[in-house]
């Protein structure tokens, strides 16, 4: 017996290790995606020399996504051939070197290639998932995506305060912090990441790629369109804040880069603890219908509070209201499942990742076109049209669920 025990202690210890690796390349990505947010408009208008850079803010966003949409399915099937180790050492290496090449862009064009490029490594989400299955029991799978997802939240609330942070030192400097960074990973990673199982080294079924192939099946189940379109319209608004929030910042409170990076941090710690603490309370007392429309009316109202706001403190007054979205998708998602029987949940799943990363490639360009639109006249009222779009979605909400 304690031979056993000791055995189970040194396989513990050796997961762990490469658990460690895999939380820091997730936080990394997150910190990745979220330290641009703050500096993205001073280094457009930087590059660009143009007055009003809300366009190329939305096609920057929209690029990253749809680049991380077209190779996850690439980068996860890849991994099954050729083993996970490599796919990760190569998407860490590849996001150090584009870091460095975001730091040095000179040109527009330069920040296209960049930021496609790290929409092509942020893609390692689907690898990093693959690898947490492979290394661990079906009972303790549950805690360790729960933890990936908080690795996740962790780092997309770290990311904005560092690049504004950094960036009002030199809006380059963020991305030599986040270069730095993967290459500290990359290292740790090349001695401490085993491969976690035998590759296939079957050929790529190239027809299996397609990233809209999940999406055909809806043309065979059309009762699902509904709940469909609900989780497309809150992904949506969700890249609103992204788009918009620092744009909107400098241009009504006229914060630097530290302010932008606070708020969105403050923003991203209410949503992380609303999303870790309420929603399970709040479905059992409320329900699932109630709890996803009572998260819908506190975004709303606190969108409604940003809309009129003329000072700042206002931002971070209505926060906790803010973070009542963090009821919505949990209690819509355990709706979802419910929608098909256990033998289709994984299609089912995949059906969904692909309208939200869909709604992540349509979203930042409609929502940019937009604050385009009223950035001179009323640069608030951006935040009335995600008001918009969430009152669409809650009127399909109380329709599905009555139904």
């Amino acid at each position: 017996m304690a031979v056993n025990r000791d055995r189970r202690r040194q396989w513990n210890f050796a997961m762990t290790r490469p658990l460690i690796v895999i939380f820091s390349a997730i936080v990394l990505d997150a910190v990745g995606i979220g330290l641009i947010f703050p500096i993205l408009p001073a280094l457009l208008e930087d590059v660009t020399h143009a007055g009003n850079v809300a366009p190329y803010i939305g096609i920057m966003t929209a690029l990253y996504a749809a680049v991380q949409f077209v190779f996850a399915p690439v980068l996860g099937s890849l991994s099954d051939r050729i083993g996970r180790r490599p796919v990760l050492l190569i998407s860490l290496l590849g996001a150090a070197i584009n870091y460095l090449f975001l730091a040095f862009a000179g040109s527009l064009w330069m920040l296209l290639i960049g930021r496609a490029i790290a929409g092509l490594t942020s893609a390692n989400l689907s690898v990093a998932t693959a690898y947490i299955t492979d290394i661990s029991g079906e009972d303790q799978r549950a805690r360790r995506f729960g933890l990936l997802n908080a690795m996740f939240g962790i780092g997309f609330i770290v990311g904005p305060v560092l690049g504004g942070t950094l960036g009002d030192y030199w809006l380059r400097l963020p991305f030599i912090a986040a270069a730095v960074l993967n290459g500290c990973n990359l290292l740790i990673a090349l001695i401490m990441l085993p491969e976690p199982r035998t590759p296939s080294r079957q050929p790529i079924n190239l027809a299996a790629l397609n990233p809209l192939k999940p999406l055909g099946w809806l043309f065979e189940v059309r009762s699902l369109w509904p709940i469909i379109a609900v989780f497309f319209l809150l992904s949506a608004t969700g890249e609103a804040y992204g788009t918009c929030w620092a744009l909107w910042g400098g241009d009504v409170f006229h914060w630097n880069g530290l302010w932008i990076g606070l708020s969105l941090g403050a923003f991203g710690v209410c949503q992380t603890l609303a999303q870790a603490f309420l929603p399970g309370p709040a479905v059992k007392l409320l329900g699932e219908r109630a709890a996803i429309l009572t998260g819908v009316a506190g975004t709303c109202l606190a969108l409604t509070f940003m809309a009129f706001a003329t000072e700042g403190w206002i931002v971070f007054a209505i926060m906790p209201v803010f973070a009542l979205g963090g009821l919505g998708v949990p209690a819509l998602q355990a709706m979802a499942t419910r929608q098909v029987d256990d033998s289709r949940q994984g299609q089912f799943q995949g059906v969904l990742a692909s309208a939200l990363s869909l709604a992540s490639i349509v979203a930042p360009l409609g929502f940019s076109g937009f604050y385009f639109a009223v950035r001179e006249s009323w640069p608030g009222a951006v935040w009335l049209s995600v008001v918009a779009v969430y009152a669409v979605a809650a009127g399909m909400v109380w329709r599905l669920g009555r139904g």
